[in-house]
């Protein structure tokens, strides 16, 4: 049976032995064909997993946010025909905050085997390390750029982590990150507790819980920094 491997790439330039089990080196070694966000940033991953192939030989296929369904309709070809193929996310784990979800139904679709690769995902480790309800929680990926929509959504998502005890998790473009701190600090209460998971897996890796309140009260950078914000109770 022919397969669609997930694969999970790093967290920004961190180490593949600490992010990724060795075993799955094999398997991205064994593909010549690829589904990618961006073609550069995924000739970077293979070259320094050691893809020993050369990349000149490697078949990319785009699929991000703009492309339609009747544009990536042949990307399983190969599968179809009895090979293999490969989704590399852009960062962490496929279909997670990506567009991936799209070819990984039209898998399905044609009967073509699915299997996702371990590998990090940065809401679960954010989740992990806050110290907040890891029973109940809620991914929304990215909250509304314009100001009154953002604000009416971090107050109803404060509400959700207040009244239900359900963490709620979400993610802002790295460069607008100090705006969206900024923003929950003005939009939520003093007592609702945020965790801030910043450059996971990175040498620089900072992970810190505190209420809104005590917030307001440090000096936080996170400009171009990928972050992960949690709201708990």
């Amino acid at each position: 049976m022919p397969h669609l491997y997930l694969i999970p790439s790093t967290l920004g330039r961190s180490d593949l032995t600490m992010t990724l089990p060795a075993g799955i080196a094999d398997i991205i070694y064994s593909l010549d064909e690829f589904i990618v966000e961006n073609i550069k940033s995924a000739a970077g991953f293979l070259k320094s997993a050691g893809y020993p192939k050369p990349l000149q030989e490697v078949t990319f296929s785009v699929l991000n946010v703009n492309s339609k369904d009747r544009e990536i309709g042949h990307y399983l070809d190969t599968c179809v025909h009895g090979g293999d193929v490969g989704l590399i996310s852009e960062a962490g784990c496929p279909c997670v905050g990506d567009p991936g979800a799209k070819i990984v139904t039209i898998a399905h679709e044609k009967g073509i085997k699915v299997v996702p690769l371990t590998g990090p995902c940065s809401f679960i480790l954010a989740l992990m390390a806050s110290g907040l309800n890891g029973q109940q929680f809620a991914f929304h990926g990215y909250l509304p750029i314009e100001k009154e929509k953002k604000f009416k959504s971090l107050r109803f998502l404060q509400e959700l982590a207040i009244t239900g005890g359900v963490t709620q998790i979400f993610m802002e473009t790295p460069y607008r990150n100090n705006q969206m701190f900024q923003d929950i600090l003005e939009a939520c209460k003093p007592d609702v507790r945020l965790c801030i998971a910043a450059d996971l897996t990175l040498p620089t890796e900072k992970i810190a819980t505190k209420r809104v309140g005590d917030w307001k009260n440090l000096k936080v950078d996170l400009n171009k920094r990928p972050t992960v914000f949690l709201l708990g109770r």
